[in-house]
């Protein structure tokens, strides 16, 4: 007679603790999702992705790998969502389009240009490893991640779990060794050192994609990528036998993007 009152007893403690448990839920969601604002673009002509970044609360804003024929596109959109632009980064100095940071410094006075400081590109800011790059209540950490050039740097937003790789990784592949002080042996290294080191759960988030992809996970490239999962020696082999087109923007995409995309 004495154990009846258990039955209700355990299920009112049930039902507290799933009560807690979705109450930290809510949290945690609202801690890391509810504040944050994140728009995808795309360079319909390079497959070349631009990021908007920003924190809904004060407005402020960060644009990675912004593009100069849409950079005018970008300022629109910024300017409509009554966000305030401090920062236009780039992951490092491209050779297939000229850069948008200088024209939206003109379009969206106050903005500042940033770029790894081994780029060798102008700019405002120079970041190097362990830099951080903060808008609101977000911050973007600056990994190194060298190989496809050597200002090369990964953008890592903890709070959010997710990176911003440039052609670093990309989804399926990664970016090519064979020009520009590229070097297949350290991609390798910075890649698995500072990308695959990551959670598994953590998006990246590429700077170009061909076929049609927006986003990849820490998880699916150290399963799936078809280079970067080979041995050390069998990736540097594939890089140096991919035998691509010379890009055909670099002769004045590398001259533009020294000077910020203004030349």
């Amino acid at each position: 007679m004495l154990q009846k009152p258990l039955v209700p007893i355990l299920r009112i403690a049930r039902l507290l603790l799933t009560t807690s448990i979705k109450q930290q839920a809510r949290l945690m969601s609202s801690t890391r999702k509810d504040n944050f604002f994140l728009r995808q673009l795309f360079d319909t002509e390079n497959s070349t992705y631009t990021y908007l970044l920003a924190d809904k609360s004060s407005r402020e804003a960060v644009l990675i790998d912004p593009v100069l024929e849409f950079a005018e596109r970008d300022a629109k959109l910024i300017t409509e969502l009554g966000l305030k632009l401090l920062f236009a980064m780039n992951t490092h100095m491209h050779a297939d389009h000229v850069t948008g940071t200088g024209k939206l410094k003109s379009l969206l006075p106050g903005t500042k240009s940033v770029i790894g400081k081994n780029s060798g590109a102008q700019a405002d800011v120079h970041l190097v490893e362990g830099d951080l790059v903060k808008f609101g209540d977000f911050e973007l950490l600056a990994a190194a991640t060298p190989g496809h050039t050597n200002g090369c740097l990964t953008y890592i937003c903890h709070k959010q779990e997710m990176a911003f790789t440039g052609d670093a990784v990309l989804i399926r592949g990664c970016g090519r060794t064979d020009f520009q002080e590229g070097s297949a042996e350290t991609l390798y290294h910075s890649v698995h050192s500072k990308i695959f080191t990551l959670p598994d759960n953590y998006t990246l988030y590429p700077a170009h994609d061909y076929r049609g992809q927006t986003a990849t996970s820490v998880g699916e490239e150290k399963k799936f990528n078809p280079r970067l999962t080979k041995p050390l020696k069998e990736f540097v082999h594939i890089m140096n036998t991919l035998n691509l087109p010379y890009p055909q923007k670099i002769d004045m995409a590398i001259p533009a993007n020294k000077v910020c995309g203004l030349y």
